[in-house]
């Protein structure tokens, strides 16, 4: 069964570093493009940033230049290296794979559990 564990929110100070994890597992082949989305309280779900199988990143306008997704695709993993932060980036953060290709068959557009990413000011 294919799960997507995220890891590394937590409690920062505005101005603060965190880098989040999402690793994929489960018989995987390949994993298409991932990403992370959050979802702060009151809000709907929104793209944070994207990455391709191929390298190519696509970020919000909100967060382009202070955050940065990479990932292993080795070991079908992707980061997020959110530096800057702010109160707004507070927010439940999710990671998402479009398109994973297991050993018995594809699965598409699956999220992991989310982790809480609180700033204060």
């Amino acid at each position: 069964q294919v799960q997507l564990v995220e890891s590394g929110g937590g409690l920062v100070q505005a101005g603060g570093t965190l880098t989040l994890s999402c690793a994929a597992s489960g018989n995987i082949i390949s994993i298409n493009a991932m990403g992370w989305y959050r979802q702060a309280p009151g809000k709907q779900r929104e793209l944070v940033a994207t990455i391709t199988s191929g390298g190519s990143t696509n970020y919000a306008d909100s967060v382009k230049d202070r955050f940065t997704i990479s990932r292993d695709s080795a070991k079908n993993t992707v980061f997020l290296q959110m530096n800057s932060l702010k109160p707004e980036d507070t927010a439940v953060y999710y990671c998402n794979a479009d398109r994973i290709r297991t050993s018995t068959h594809w699965v598409y557009n699956y999220w992991g559990q989310g982790t809480q990413v609180t700033v204060s000011s």
